[in-house]
């Protein structure tokens, strides 16, 4: 694709799109829409030549004429958290109006992302409309499960991208990396890093533990308070061992920059950061849109197959739906990350874990059936006095 073609962002939170297209030279006009305040004070800063719009329902016809239209839409309705009520919810249902735009105007390419369960929930009805939708009005799809921490960033966050063209193979994108190769040596990873995630929240049913990686960064709990993830440093001093990251440490671990969100209320920078979409995966996917008339054709027969159901990946070709479980990360190993979590939190700052947050997890912890390091279970009890 050519580097200055339009582009049109919907649902666009902070911009992990448009950062990401912009990171891998897309330098075309600009239409984005976003109806939080909060949300399109950052836009407005980062973004000060974009057109930015309120209501993706008064979007045009013509779609702004763009050739690449991305969306992050929400995940309200589809997530494990959220209300599961599927397309048919009033949030991430907004889709459906989107791509009937999309069936009208006939934009070049569309790239969309949402959270793994809209592969599960209701038989995984979610992705069934979105694919018949996509096919109907002509156009070849494809979608993968893909991981932020294998991406850069020192953050699990697992996401499943759709991209669909009528004019080209998007299989060629997406799956590109299965033709650079694929990793020989596979060292089996350790189960205690130098830095270490989990969620203090949680304890009955998970901990969302992550080596050398937090988990994946939640705009809110169910409750609607926002949460942060928290970091056990088996290497540190005793007061220290337990930390949670500052705000511009998630900035980072998102791929932006640090207070890439400081035009936003304080109040609102948290929910901010956890809605984002991961800017180095949107960037790789942008790289494969730029450089598509230089890819090969992938052979998908060996990853894939005829089948019921919809794995952690997927593609329409020759009219044949097909499905697979390839990895959530490239086929030639993970890209180079930048910096580890212990060092980002020593730069960007952290603060304790509050003993009760510490207690309470601990408390919950005890009672479940959950397996952990016993090396973290001793910490866990001494910090929290229990």
């Amino acid at each position: 694709m050519h580097p200055d073609a339009p582009i049109l962002s919907l649902f666009g939170g902070i911009g992990g799109f448009e950062r990401g297209l912009g990171k891998a030279g897309f330098t075309g006009p600009v239409h984005t829409y976003e109806n939080w305040d909060p949300a399109r004070s950052v836009l407005a800063k980062r973004f000060p030549r974009a057109v930015l719009h309120a209501d993706v329902r008064e979007l045009p016809n013509d779609m702004h004429d763009a050739h690449v239209v991305v969306a992050g839409f929400p995940c309200t309705d589809l997530s494990q958290a959220g209300k599961q009520a599927g397309l048919d919810g009033s949030a991430s249902g907004l889709i459906l109006g989107v791509l009937e735009h999309v069936r009208l105007a006939k934009p070049e390419w569309v790239l969309l992302e949402n959270v793994p369960n809209m592969l599960r929930l209701n038989k995984g009805n979610a992705i069934r409309v979105i694919t018949d939708t996509l096919e109907e009005a002509g156009y070849s799809w494809t979608y993968r499960i893909l991981d932020a921490q294998h991406f850069g960033v020192a953050q699990r966050r697992k996401r499943v991208f759709v991209l669909a063209s009528r004019y080209h193979d998007p299989t060629r994108v997406l799956f590109r990396d299965l033709n650079e190769g694929r990793a020989v040596h596979h060292v089996p990873p350790s189960h205690i890093a130098d830095a270490n995630g989990f969620y203090w929240s949680e304890g009955n049913r998970g901990v969302g533990w992550g080596v050398g990686v937090v988990p994946t960064i939640k705009g809110s709990t169910t409750a609607g308070i926002p949460t942060s993830p928290a970091v056990w440093l088996p290497g540190a001093e005793a007061e220290h061992r337990f930390q949670t990251p500052s705000i511009e440490a998630l900035e980072i671990l998102q791929g932006f920059t640090a207070g890439w969100t400081k035009a936003a209320p304080v109040r609102d920078r948290w929910k901010l950061v956890g809605n984002a979409v991961a800017v180095p995966v949107v960037q790789w996917l942008a790289e494969g849109l730029k450089a598509y008339d230089d890819l090969d054709p992938v052979d998908l027969t060996a990853d894939m197959s005829v089948g019921e159901g919809w794995g952690w990946s997927g593609a329409l070709i020759d009219g044949r739906r097909l499905n697979g479980k390839l990895p959530d990360q490239l086929s030639a190993g993970p890209l180079r990350r930048r910096t580890s979590l212990a060092r980002l939190l020593q730069e960007r700052g952290s603060r304790p874990l509050s003993q009760k947050a510490a207690r309470g997890f601990t408390t919950r912890l005890r009672r479940s059936n959950l397996t952990r390091d016993p090396g973290f279970m001793t910490d866990l009890e001494s910090y929290s006095g229990l």
